[in-house]
């Protein structure tokens, strides 16, 4: 199977078992499912969250409880802009900045008290959550196919925020694991750690992460509207 036709499995999966939860279908997006909180919970237990000060996490619903576990034990979060179309495209969740951690760590809450921010105003990255539809035992993942999880590695990696060290984990239903996706490309950022409600998976893999932006592989269209990359394009000049 390609890429989407694993996503298309695994959603239909979700919805057909009733695992899926609000928001629904979970048809194109991250999906959330039962459980999040248990594998949210999970996840407080290994090393590298216990030890993160500073996390990068995706919006999405299924890493809601993960969110609000990291805002709770005094963890800064930040999280990108939607499509990073502002210049200033993280915004900082600082707990000692928030009353209302609940509204906080939702999608329209993190828009509303999230201080934007850009790279240079950042701290280092502890910890990265990402969202999947998949990720496999061997540490590939897949997530929706738009490919800004990806890139959003890139550029903090392009601004010295992570580097080979910095853990990524995922969050994730037991039937979104797999054993095998058939490799990642070099521009993929692999998982370091996937948890789900039953248990915790340690990858086992060489794959480095990605160094930075793949300039390449990027339409002129694409970096004329994502201002961060129109400037650090310029900066590499």
């Amino acid at each position: 199977m390609d890429k989407q036709d694993i996503r298309e499995a695994v959603w239909d999966e979700l919805e057909e078992s009733g695992e899926a939860r609000f928001p629904y279908p979970p048809h194109g997006r991250i999906p959330n499912f039962n459980g999040a909180s248990d594998a949210a919970d999970r996840l407080s237990t290994i090393g590298a969250w216990q030890d993160a000060a500073v996390i990068k996490s995706n919006p999405d619903s299924p890493q809601l409880p993960v969110r609000r576990a990291a805002l709770r034990t005094g963890k800064t979060i930040y999280m990108a802009v939607p499509r990073l179309k502002n210049e200033k495209c993280f915004l900082r969740l600082d707990p000692d900045e928030i009353d209302d951690i609940n509204h906080a760590t939702t999608i329209g809450g993190s828009a509303e008290v999230g201080v934007p921010v850009s790279p240079d105003e950042m701290e280092p990255i502890d910890l990265i959550v990402s969202g999947s539809v998949a990720g496999s035992t061997a540490g590939d993942r897949i997530g929706k196919g738009e490919g800004y999880s990806d890139l959003e590695f890139a550029i903090l990696r392009e601004c010295g925020l992570v580097d080979d060290d910095t853990t990524v984990v995922s969050t994730v239903h037991e039937c979104q694991v797999y054993d095998d996706l058939g490799g990642g490309d070099a521009h993929d950022v692999p998982l370091d750690e996937i948890v789900t409600p039953e248990r915790r998976i340690r990858v086992e893999s060489d794959r480095s992460k990605p160094t930075g932006i793949a300039w390449g592989l990027l339409s002129k269209e694409r970096i004329e509207e994502i201002p961060i990359l129109k400037r650090l394009q310029q900066n590499s000049t």
